[in-house]
């Protein structure tokens, strides 16, 4: 099995965090840059605001004694409608599509892929918060993270 890990992001809301998701420009309140600091790991993670139905992010991970890593995602319209994919090393693109979530949140699916199967963003105050979350071996499995705007 192939598990894709990523980091991703919540921000501050917009009036379109309030309301239906139809296109990728609802979702501007996610650009900007965001960081996680724990237990001597640094996640920094930034997105691009949209430009004519595109966003892109790229995501830092730094472990201490590990080689730095990195992720991109881009949130398009495709297929199915607004459409989070992951481009993870060693892996081929992981598409999510969004559905419909609580005023604040915005939820991807992709119920066949093995891990995760959503991600989600949420608002939390003056900081994001951001969960995937799914099945392994059928076992409910989930992470969280907490970001800060990079000042």
């Amino acid at each position: 099995m192939k598990t894709v890990a990523f980091a991703v992001l919540l921000l501050t809301a917009s009036p379109a965090a309030a309301g239906e998701t139809s296109k990728v420009e609802d979702l501007a309140w996610m650009a900007g840059s965001w960081t996680q600091e724990a237990g001597g790991k640094v996640v920094r993670e930034t997105w691009l605001p949209p430009v004519q139905g595109a966003m892109a992010g790229v995501t830092q991970t730094h472990r201490p004694g590990k080689p730095a890593s990195t992720e991109f995602s881009t949130i398009t319209t495709g297929p199915g409608g607004v459409t989070f994919t992951a481009y993870v090393t060693g892996q081929p693109p992981t598409p999510f599509v969004l559905k419909q979530g609580a005023p604040g949140e915005a939820v991807f699916e992709n119920p066949d892929h093995d891990f995760p199967q959503r991600v989600i963003y949420r608002t939390c105050g003056d900081d994001l918060c951001a969960r995937i979350e799914g099945t392994i071996n059928g076992q409910a499995r989930g992470m969280d993270w907490r970001y800060s705007r990079v000042r």
